[in-house]
Parts: structure tokens; sequence; C-alpha cells
């Protein structure tokens, strides 16, 4: 291959093609498909006095885990990053270090503008840019934290423009993202030729990739891949080459690049039989409590999809209960909202891909999925409910992960479960013998009279769609009316006036038919 023809590049002289004022797009899920190299890169030199500066970054989920595969965080330096938008944010604390992701760190001090959109907008955004449209308009996320008329997707006080604006379309409301351009797009493949045909052969993740670099060439901007290796042209059959070498103007190569934080390369998570040894395990506790009990609400023969959090222990506690063997995993259709489908959804760093899955699709195609109504039922995890009705996960106790892809998929679904804890912040309760022993309640209360931020108005959901709800935590079982909340199950142990109204901030109905949770959840 002649060099004339050849795309690939060092490091250094790619990141250099970056220009002040930028606006730099990236491909990844958590840790997954991370272009990391690049990312460390642009921080590097700018660390080193040579820009680039004031750059503003679109990432359509949120990119790196901030532990072994920093991603986002690399670029989260004052002067370096003028504003973000991302499809949702890190913020659990470093269990090593104790500390923030640096990215949270300056958007809490007003150190940079930020903006959260729900992962369903950014994809479908993606494809308005790519053909050179307005941008894109949905009735997903109105009366959410989204909708400018509340908070506009803004994350502090320092952000101030509206960039997502209502409209109004043959006499009915929409959310409009107007059309802006990308300048640079990075992305992430298992490996590349000499041409620029890029493959994700081995990758779990497909995302954005696609929709990234065909919205970027769109703009006139550039495309730059990371891979592990450099293929001869033709060495593969063309149907393993997912990005043609047309969308792209430089490869990098890191042979290094880690499938994501804790693997290294894991075949599992790209097919295969279902094998159940070395599965995670839900340890014993008031999780493993509700993931049990919503595991009893999860129906064979239904797409099931699974929210990141507490939510993702239900198909661990189905594996466990021996439901997916001699073939019962092909009867349980589940996914995530990341393109994944079939095998055993994966909970903490390692969520997005599945181990054992069956299919995958681009993240575009998946909310097209979602939003089409094929996904019947979803359990999602939550952390605060309000008098009247509205649902947070996005903005919390200090903490503004934004809402990853729980709009879409709470406006969707048919049959919806909600789960999480009762309080937060120190709460101890020790199930067993059937009962559950509240020793320690929760500082932070959950259900509250006006939630911090409105992800979701499950209350309306209910009344304006027909939608079914209901709220599964380790003492009470609640579902959702057009009215309000009905208690209907409670745990043996557990006081009515002192553990659950006592705990809430508004009047709940208790139903006529009050029972026991199954005294089995607590052995």
């Amino acid at each position: 291959m002649s060099r004339s023809t050849s795309k690939v590049t060092p490091l250094a002289d790619a990141i250099a093609t970056i220009r002040d004022g930028d606006m730099v797009a990236s491909v990844g899920v958590n840790g997954w498909l991370v272009p990391n190299a690049l990312l460390k890169g642009i921080g590097d030199r700018f660390a080193a006095g040579r820009g680039p500066r004031g750059l503003s970054f679109f990432f359509p989920v949120g990119v790196g885990d901030a532990l072994d595969i920093k991603g986002m965080d690399y670029v989260a330096r004052e002067g370096l990053i003028k504003r973000v938008i991302s499809g949702h944010y890190i913020n659990p604390l470093d269990p090593r270090t104790g500390r923030k992701a640096e990215m949270m760190r300056l958007i809490n001090e007003n150190a940079i503008e930020a903006y959260a959109w729900p992962i369903g907008a950014t994809m479908h955004w993606l494809r308005e840019v790519a053909r050179r449209g307005p941008g894109y308009l949905t009735k997903v996320g109105l009366g959410t934290f989204i909708d400018p008329r509340l908070d506009g997707g803004r994350l502090n006080a320092r952000t101030q423009d509206d960039i997502v604006e209502v409209r109004t379309f043959g006499g009915e409301e929409y959310l409009f993202y107007p059309r802006f351009p990308l300048d640079v797009a990075l992305l992430r493949a298992s490996a590349a030729d000499e041409l620029g045909n890029l493959s994700l052969t081995d990758e779990p993740l497909h995302s954005s990739s696609l929709a990234l670099a065909l919205a970027t060439k769109a703009c006139g901007g550039r495309v730059i891949a990371q891979v592990k290796e450099i293929i001869p042209v033709a060495s593969r059959p063309a149907e393993q080459m997912h990005i043609p070498g047309a969308l792209v103007d430089q490869v990098v190569v890191d042979p290094t690049a880690m499938m994501n934080t804790d693997v290294v390369f894991d075949a599992r998570y790209l097919g295969g039989t279902l094998d159940p040894r070395n599965l995670d395990v839900v340890p014993p506790g008031i999780d493993r409590v509700i993931a049990r009990r919503a595991a009893k609400e999860v129906r064979e023969g239904d797409v099931s999809i699974f929210g990141f959090g507490l939510a993702t222990s239900i198909p661990l506690i189905l594996a466990e209960q021996g439901q997916f063997a001699d073939g019962g995993i092909h009867r349980h259709r589940h996914t995530t909202e990341h393109g994944v489908f079939g095998g055993i959804v994966m909970s903490g760093w390692q969520f997005s891909a599945n181990l054992f899955p069956e299919a995958l699709i681009d993240g575009p195609y998946q909310f097209d999925f979602i939003n089409g109504g094929n996904c019947p039922f979803a359990a999602l995890s939550f952390a605060q409910l309000d008098a009247e009705g509205n649902l947070n996960v996005s903005k919390f106790a200090g903490f503004s992960p934004g809402s990853g892809g729980f709009i879409d998929i709470a406006s969707n679904a048919r049959r919806l479960v909600f789960v999480g804890t009762f309080t937060a912040g120190g709460l101890k309760a020790q199930p067993g013998n059937g009962r559950l022993a509240i020793a320690e309640e929760g500082r932070i209360r959950k259900f509250v009279r006006h939630a911090d931020q409105v992800t979701y108005p499950v209350g309306r959901g209910v009344a304006e769609r027909g939608q079914e709800a209901m709220v599964i935590t380790e003492r009470a079982v609640f579902t959702c009316t057009a009215d309000g909340m009905t208690l209907t199950e409670i745990a043996d142990g557990v006081d009515l006036e002192r553990d659950i109204r006592g705990q809430v901030e508004f009047p709940i109905a208790v139903s006529d038919r009050l029972r026991l949770m199954d005294p089995d959840l607590f052995r």
C-alpha cells in the first residue's frame, strides 16, 4: 500500500488536526467501544500547552467509566472544554480513590457548560444531521427535564442557552433538537485496513459508530478511528467491514485497548451458547429481595428491557432460578438500550453488553425499536418518586447522571416496573426467616413531595396512555394509578405507619386487599 493511499496515521498527527473551538463527537458506551487513546491524546496535547482549546464535545452515550477506561475524563480540563452534551454521565465515586469523575466535578463547580440529552435523542439527532435535515422532532421527553419549560437539559447555572425547543406541528407539541455541525468524530473499531475500512467484529456493541461517521462527513468534518490492528485490504468478507473507508480520514493503532474495565477480551460478549458457570451472583441482602420480587413480573416471550442499576440484577436472579436452562434463555427475549439482544444482561460496569447475545443492531435502530413500542416490559431503577407521580433518576443528592435511555424506554413500554430501596443513605435492613428487620432507616427519603427533577411523569403515562406501573422496594410494593400510589404488598416485620407512611412525604392509599410479600423472598 503506497503512503499516498494509506490512512494509518501516528496518534500525535491525528490529534493535531483538531482545531480550537471544534465540536468533537465520540463513540463509547460506559467502558465499551471507547477510543481511549484518542481522548487521552487530546488531553495530553492540551496539558503540554499545544492546544486545542475551547472544544465542545458531543457524546451520544456517556464515554468511559472514569476507572481503567477514563474516556471523557481525559478531556475534562478547564480551558480545553467549553461545552459538553452527553446522553449520560458517570457519577459513582471511584471505589479506589473515593473521588468523583472529573467531568462531573467540572459540571458541579460551574467550570463548563453541560447538557444531558436522552440517548434516544442523541441517536436520532445524528440521523437528521447525516441527511442534512433541520433537526430532530419528537414527542418523547415532553414534560420531562429536557423540556425547556422545565430544565431544558441544563445541568448547572453556567449553562444558559436553550438548545432544545418546543415546536407545534399539526396542532400538537413536539420537542425539537436543531441541527448543528460536527467537526470531528472519534470512533473505535477492532481492525482497519490501510484504506480505512473498519471492522467491529470483536466489539460487543456498535452503538453510534456508523451514525457518527455519517453525520460528521455530512458536516464536512473529519473522522478519526482507533483500532487494535491493521489488516490486509480485502482480507475479510465485506460483511465484516462495518464502516467503509469513504467515511474515515485517519486511522490510529492502539494494540493495548481493553474491551472494558476488567475485561481485556472475552468472547462470551460476542455470542455463543449459554454457559452458566462463572456468572455473577446477586449477594444476600435487600437488593436481592427487590430483584427476586421483580423477577416475578418478567414473562417469557415478552421483549423485556432492563435499565442501569438494580434492575440489571433481575436476569441474574432468573439465571439462578434455572429459568435459562434447557433453552429457556431463548424464551426470555432480553435487551438494553444499546442494541444487544438475548443472553444475560450484565450489571455494574459491565452493563450495556450482554453475555452470550443472539443479535446486535446499531444504536439509532435500537431506539427505533424502543420508540416503536417493541419492548412491552421494562424494569428500571429509580431515585425519587413524588406526589404528582413524577419519577426522577437524572438529578438527585448532588449527582447528575442524566437519563440515559430511561425516557424513551419508560415512554414506550406498556408495563413498567421501577425498583429501588425505600430510602437511601445508610439504610440497614436485614432479611431473614421470611421477614424484614429494619435496624436503621436511610437518611434520604425517595418518596418526596416534589422530585428534584422530572425524568418521567409516570402518573401521566398511566392516566393518559394506559400504562401499567408498579414500584418494588425491599419492604413494600405499590401500584401506580392515575390518582397516586396504592400499597398492595408489605413485608412481614414492617410497620405500616412508622416504616412506610412515616417515610413518605405524601398520602398513599392502601389496598383493601393488602397482602404480605412472599416470605420466601426474605429467606
